[in-house]
């Protein structure tokens, strides 16, 4: 059996063994998967045409350039398991890692997701739809099968055993497949170009037709974050490193650069060959949905067309190789950002155990466990969720130029400061694009994506409720203007989706009057009378707003409410720690065996009169200082619960005679009363008649006790030493007479 271990238990911990190529394999493997081939062959191509893409996403590398010095800047400082999230942790406290965390899990298991769920639509275009068997139901249009399910959680979970297993064969498998779709997308790029001017074929039009070029570029750049997410995930295995942190600059660069260049050879290739009766390539992705099987993925077409068979082979080994390592990167990723919000009681500490074999095997065995329901979802659902990550990439990256940007400018690095501040208003700005698409008229991301972001931020909340309660070492909850941003978050993309569906209800009514005043609509539409007609069309466009408007309330009700219940968490653990630190005060302040105030109370209050003094606002006071005398015989000849009642008897008289000021226990038979108000006022008459009365015990086996008394002389004494030094002096003349009338002492 495997040996774990918490971090409390701190026996088994992360061991470098991770070289240069391994990260390197690990961060491109991450950032590429499935739609890197598929999607960007259709989708960036529909979008801005040829120089649009290659355009944009250049842009998109230089911005990828500054985020990966900041993850250089910051893994030097921080160089901890869960990246991001350690490093926000550390510069701006634990509220705002904990939303950062939230959502890196989102992105990162998404992509997973969506890249499990890939392997299926792998089956459909390439193995003759071999897993199509046992339809279930069809979910959002999507058909799902018992066979593309049970084929997906396989993968999930082969992926999960090679990880829980060995990390230097997971390493050693993400290099080889790496190096595999580096070489075969190449040779197939390669293939093309050489061949391409051979054929009759035109890689014109540079941009799609009819719009404005320079909205095409910055259609991509704005989401570009999603072409490169992922890379930056191998700042979690920071602790795994077995080189110089120094390095970790040039290798994302490295990595970044490999990256951009198979996005642009993708691209580049899919619009180098095209169908006959295609016009240009254009023409053919405006077509793409009348084409099967290999003609429906330009990359494999155009592979086809420049080298055989060979070519659909190599795409083929390299798409699957593009897929396995984005699971492999992602799982690893996710499951060290686990491991790393375990050991600070976000998740279950048994989370922040490792195996023997120093792999965080509970993390993986969770991951694996919330992604058993994905694949009967559908494929459509998962892509609502993978929209997510455009969102969640620019909320990651700026969390990171603001962390740049504060952790600079504590060191003095203004211009690092300056660097990330310029970075982090720019990902500001992505990210009003993309939460407010009616503005730019652009509807990059899905209706319903808005509504899964704004889901998970309200269960966010929920989770850190539940986080705040189990919170004993009071970490979170601090910071109530994040939670305050959080609310605003959610209301901004409930109004998004609201709308977007109220745009979605307008089209519809707006296409139904269409067939309804030309005569397409069908026969029970068509017999209804105008005016009714017109009032059913008006009364739909009522509800649409009614039902959006109820949501967005619910949805700040239901947010509001938790906000509440963790401020109401918040302040009940403060009122505890409240409570604790009073009692704890009063412990210390206490002296145990007599109840007045000990040692450590006098120091405080030593401190207080110090300032005082040195300030010129001391008020007049005095000090007694008293010794009990006989202690040691007592407790040589009658026992120490004898003396322990002696010195109670000498407290309870020093109480009594000098009842309006504060008597401190100091030593085992020594007090200090300081005098102030009327003990003050009548300090000689008080210290004559205690002095009478300790004459009186002397030989009656009742106490004695030998006091002398200083006062605060102010302009004359500099310190509060002074006044116990005379105080002290007095003590000890008055201990030698009461010697000579009788009195025991310990000499």
């Amino acid at each position: 059996m495997d040996k774990t271990t918490t971090v409390t238990g701190n026996t088994t911990k992360l061991q470098p063994y991770l070289s240069q190529l391994a990260v390197w394999a690990l961060s491109v493997g991450t950032a590429i998967g499935w739609g890197s081939l598929v999607v960007t062959s259709k989708t960036y191509l529909s979008q801005a045409g040829l120089f649009g893409s290659v355009i944009g996403l250049l842009i998109g590398f230089v911005l990828m350039l500054a985020v990966a010095g900041h993850y250089h800047f910051l893994a030097n400082r921080y160089p901890s398991t869960g990246g991001l999230y350690n490093y926000v942790k550390y510069i701006f406290g634990y509220d705002r890692a904990f939303l950062v965390a939230w959502f890196m899990f989102l992105v990162y298991i998404s992509i997973f997701w969506a890249n499990a769920t890939s392997i299926p639509l792998f089956a459909r275009y390439f193995l003759r739809n071999m897993f199509g068997f046992g339809y279930l139901y069809t979910v959002f249009n999507y058909k799902v099968y018992l066979g593309e399910v049970l084929v997906t959680l396989a993968a999930i979970i082969l992926v999960a055993l090679l990880c829980m297993n060995s990390k230097r064969a997971t390493a050693g498998t993400m290099v080889g497949l790496v190096l595999l779709f580096t070489v075969g997308i190449t040779v197939c790029f390669a293939a093309a170009m050489a061949g391409h001017g051979n054929t009759e074929m035109t890689m014109e039009p540079a941009f799609i037709p009819d719009k404005s070029a320079f909205r095409q570029i910055m259609r991509i750049v704005f989401i570009s974050p999603w072409a490169f997410i992922g890379f930056e995930t191998v700042s979690h295995s920071a602790a795994e490193y077995r080189f110089k942190h120094s390095n970790m600059f040039r290798i994302l660069v490295a990595s970044l650069i490999v990256t951009t260049a198979l996005y642009i050879f993708v691209i580049l290739l899919s619009v180098s060959a095209y169908p006959a009766g295609c016009s240009s390539w254009l023409d053919y992705i405006r077509r793409l949905d009348e084409f099967e099987g290999i003609e429906g993925i330009p990359a494999f077409f155009a592979a086809r067309y420049y080298l055989g068979n060979a070519g659909i082979y190599i795409l083929m080994a390299s798409l699957m190789a593009l897929v396995l390592t984005s699971l492999i990167g992602n799982l690893r990723a996710v499951s060290r950002l686990c491991y790393a919000v375990a050991q600070d009681g976000i998740l279950p500490e048994r989370y922040a155990g490792l195996s023997n074999k120093q792999i965080p095997v509970k993390a993986i065995f969770l991951l694996v466990f919330v992604s058993l329901p994905i694949p009967f979802l559908g494929r459509t659902a998962i892509g609502w969720i993978v929209d997510a990550t455009t969102i969640g990439a620019v909320i990651i990256y700026g969390f990171a130029s603001a962390a740049v940007s504060k952790a600079a400018k504590r060191e003095g690095l203004k211009k690092v400061s300056v660097l990330g501040g310029v970075c982090l208003a720019v990902w500001i700005v992505f990210l009003v694009f993309l939460l407010f698409p009616g503005v730019f008229s652009d509807h990059t991301i899905e209706t319903e994506t808005y509504a899964l972001i704004t889901a998970w931020s309200v269960f966010g909340l929920f989770f850190f409720n539940k986080v705040i309660r189990k919170d004993h070492a009071r970490n979170f909850g601090k910071a109530i203007i994040v939670w305050v941003a959080l609310l605003a978050f959610i209301v901004l993309m409930a109004m998004t989706w609201a709308e977007r569906e109220i745009e979605a209800e307008e089209n519809a009514v707006v296409e139904d009057i269409y067939t309804y005043m030309d005569g397409t609509a069908s026969g029970d539409v068509l017999a209804m009378d105008k005016r009714v007609f017109l009032d059913v069309q008006l009364e739909r466009l009522h509800t649409a707003d009614y039902t959006n408007i109820v949501v967005i309330t619910a949805l700040f009700g239901i947010s509001l409410a938790v906000m509440l219940a963790n401020y109401f968490s918040i302040r009940k653990w403060e009122e505890k720690a409240e409570k604790e630190r009073d009692q704890a005060q009063a412990t210390a302040f206490t002296d145990s065996l007599t109840g007045v105030k000990s040692k450590h109370a006098l120091a405080v209050q030593e401190g207080m009169l110090e300032t005082q003094i040195i300030d010129g606002e001391a008020e007049e006071f005095g000090i007694v200082v008293c010794d009990v005398n006989g202690l040691k015989h007592i407790n040589d000849t009658l026992g120490h619960s004898a003396g322990d009642e002696y010195i109670r008897s000498a407290c309870r008289m020093l109480c009594e005679f000098y009842d309006h000021s504060p008597v401190f226990r100091i030593g085992g038979d020594e007090f200090v009363v300081l005098l102030q108000g009327r003990d003050y006022q009548a300090r000689n008459e008080i210290l004559h008649n205690i002095n009478a009365k300790i004459e009186e015990n002397i030989g009656k086996g009742r106490v004695v006790a030998s006091l002398g008394m200083a006062e605060f002389r102010k302009g004359v004494d500099a310190s509060i030493h002074e006044i116990f030094k005379r105080a002290d002096a007095l003590m000890y003349e008055r201990k030698m007479m009461l010697k000579g009338m009788g009195a025991v002492t310990r000499d």
